[in-house]
């Protein structure tokens, strides 16, 4: 057992802060013994969860879908307050999706620190609004599909779908599967959003980023994340994806409890401003806190969590328990990681330590400092 003393503890849920934590085997508790480890007033954080991480530290989990990638990845991201992501796989071939899956099943079992399920983004998307992802390998969600991508059994699965690619019946069936559906990369209207949200879509993938807007008579995807209550919205609040104005205008809609702080990092996460990396023959740079292709297209993050974190207390101008929450216990409630996101006794004992500038400088998974 080890309490940590003389710090600020945020716990993750929005409310009051303490002044020690308690770790005992793996979980936090409510009192502790043994060694007293003195913080010397730093803060103490939850561990920062990322429900959509498609690289960092120079790999690309589409490139290298091994359990040595997925390690990779999530050192990198470790190394800035994150302690549970979803390795995210973007438009692929099924097949190649199928190794995805069964990487991040064997990593799970293997207890790699940091992988704690998959986001499947795409093939079931729409053109009009692909993004920087392969329009050739788009799919219409088929019945078949759906076993195949729903086959994580020791994690959850979140799977980005466009309505107008995947029938209110198949995003019904997705759920009965256990998947978490969340609506990203469509052009489609109120209503089609609508429709698929009475169908158990519960998300919406990188809000604002390649989904119809909001114009006029055509609310759009836009307006259906923003009115309603029973949905959640990733956003990545690197000051280049969304314009501040519109950061506060989600928050407002959204609250804490519905807006989720995401990178969706690319593998130039973690490294220095500029770094270049080459993915299915193009090159990619990172830039100004983003990732860029060669035709100059917006092509993920160069994020972290924590300087997520950071933004979101700058630009929305909330106290810093309530950009936390965003990146800690709004996560884990929208994926079901019922012990993680909140250092309350009996959670897993993932934390951060900070210091007063929120730059991270240890990281804690299961009590074992892993950065």
């Amino acid at each position: 057992m080890t309490t940590f003393t003389n710090c600020r503890v945020v716990t993750g849920d929005g409310g009051a802060t303490r002044t020690q934590l308690a770790v005992s085997e793996g979980r936090v508790v409510e009192t502790g013994s043994g060694p007293i480890v003195d913080l010397g007033g730093r803060i103490v954080l939850p561990g920062l969860i990322d429900l959509q991480a498609n690289g960092g530290g120079g790999v690309m989990f589409n490139a290298d879908p091994t359990v040595d990638g997925l390690r990779r990845i999530a050192a990198a991201h470790a190394r800035f307050g994150t302690t549970a992501l979803l390795a995210t796989f973007v438009t692929d071939h099924l097949d190649r999706i199928d190794v995805a899956i069964a990487a991040v099943e064997e990593a799970i079992a293997q207890g790699t620190p940091g992988i704690a399920g998959i986001h499947i983004e795409g093939p079931f998307l729409a053109e009009a609004k692909k993004g920087a992802h392969d329009a050739s390998k788009f799919l219409v969600l088929e019945p078949q599909h759906l076993d195949r991508i729903t086959a994580l059994r020791g994690g959850p699965t979140l799977v980005t779908i466009a309505p107008e690619s995947a029938s209110p019946e198949m995003v019904a069936a997705l759920r009965a599967r256990g998947a978490t559906v969340a609506i990203g990369h469509s052009n489609a209207t109120l209503a089609q959003a609508q429709a698929a949200i009475e169908a158990g879509a519960r998300g919406f993938t990188h809000l604002y980023n390649s989904m119809s807007p909001m114009v006029e008579m055509a609310p759009g995807c836009v307006g259906a994340a923003l009115s309603d209550d029973r949905t959640w919205a990733g956003i990545i609040a690197d000051g280049v994806h969304v314009e501040p104005e519109k950061l506060r205008i989600a928050f407002k809609c959204k609250g804490p409890e519905g807006l989720v702080l995401v990178t969706d990092a690319m593998p130039c996460a973690g490294l220095a401003e500029g770094s270049v990396f080459h993915w299915e023959g193009q090159a990619y740079v990172g830039r100004d806190g983003a990732c860029w292709n060669e035709a100059g297209v917006l092509a993920g993050s160069a994020l972290t969590m924590i300087a997520a974190v950071r933004n979101a207390v700058r630009l929305l101008g909330v106290p810093l328990e309530t950009a936390v929450a965003m990146a800690s216990s709004t996560p884990a409630s929208a994926m079901g990681f019922h012990d993680r996101g909140r250092l309350a006794p009996g959670a897993r004992a993932d934390f951060i330590i900070v210091d007063r500038d929120l730059r991270s400088l240890e990281t804690w998974i299961g009590g074992e400092r892993v950065a």
